[in-house]
């Protein structure tokens, strides 16, 4: 404790706890919002369009953790290895791995790399990643949750070296509503608030929040629909979300898809075939096959009709880091 002692005072020093050791913890969770507001007891982050990693050392070569606890070190190499270059034996950090379409990051383009369980394959697909890390939850035998967040973040800087491709997710303070202004012209996802006098809690509370700029979320799919014409694979995914009564049809998903994701989804589909609609909801769709509700896509869309379903839906992927029973609807 002695090296993270020296940049703290004694109120957080009384915070410092041992690390019990491992390389997981389980994240923290941004709830959305449309009550987007500017505070200076709060940061504002950009929203990446990547996937969660919860990456960590305890003494041999650095894991990389989704955010439902699923090795996925063969999919990024690099990014173990540029952890494992800052010579931390004991560490977990927080952050997103994302690739980029320009100045963009695309979940579509992270698609050819998030599957992937042999390194070599993932360093040939010839698509760059860069890993965001954005908190600190443990480092040198110390767990740091306890402390505030600008805290964290703080030493965060002074524990690692950010080259790529590793990078320090940078923040605002204060500056919430100009922030998303200037992130919506440029594209954006849109922007994660953060109480910044907060300890790291585990879950989904209202510490994080987000603030949107395009609509777009997770989805199950429970079926999809014969192709027309020259189309191979199946024609539109039928998607839904869970609520008390169970899965929500949200309506069908019929762009996005090049012929490799047409053909392969399929194939995950059939394997999951079922007789009945997994939908609480009556679904009247010509040329319906059903599934088990168990993969997850990542859907963006212009917005929610009156009646509940998704206008102008289009694919970006599947999600391997969250299970179908955590789909919810978030606008």
């Amino acid at each position: 404790m002695t090296d993270l002692a020296g940049l703290l005072d004694d109120e957080a020093q009384a915070l410092l706890r041992s690390w019990p050791g491992g390389t997981w913890h389980a994240p923290e969770l941004a709830t959305l919002t449309r009550h987007e507001f500017s505070d200076e007891n709060w940061i504002y982050e950009r929203k990446l369009d990547g996937v969660r990693l919860i990456a960590g050392a305890d003494g041999r070569e650095p894991q990389l953790w989704s955010r439902n606890r699923k090795r996925v070190d063969p999919a990024y190499p690099e990014v173990v290895d540029a952890l494992a270059a800052q010579g931390a034996s004991q560490f977990v950090v927080d952050g997103e791995v994302v690739a980029f379409e320009g100045d963009k990051t695309s979940f579509a383009k992270l698609q050819k790399r998030i599957h992937l369980t042999d390194a070599a394959a993932a360093r040939r697909t010839g698509v760059p990643v860069y890993y965001y890390v954005f908190d600190l939850i443990a480092f040198g035998g110390v767990d740091l949750t306890r402390l505030p967040l600008r805290s964290r973040k703080r030493l965060l800087q002074e524990c690692f070296e950010f080259t790529d491709p590793l990078r320090f997710s940078r923040h605002r303070n204060g500056e919430g509503v100009a922030f998303l202004e200037e992130a919506c012209a440029r594209g954006w996802e849109g922007l994660i608030a953060k109480r910044a006098d907060q300890p790291y809690r585990s879950g989904r509370g209202r510490d994080w929040l987000k603030f949107k700029c395009v609509s777009g979320q997770e989805f199950v799919i429970g079926g999809y629909t014969d192709p027309q014409g020259a189309r191979s694979g199946f024609g539109a995914l039928l998607v839904g979300y869970y609520d008390r009564e169970g899965l929500r049809y949200a309506g069908k998903v019929g762009t996005g898809y090049d012929e490799r994701t047409l053909r392969d989804l399929r194939a995950k589909l059939d394997e999951r075939s079922r007789s009945k609609s997994p939908f609480v909801d009556e679904v009247r769709e010509p040329g319906v096959h059903w599934a088990e509700p168990e993969l997850v896509a990542q859907v963006g869309f212009s917005e929610w009709t009156e009646d509940g379903k998704l206008r102008h839906p289009r694919f970006s992927g599947l999600r391997n880091d969250k299970s179908a029973e955590e789909v919810r609807r978030e606008g």
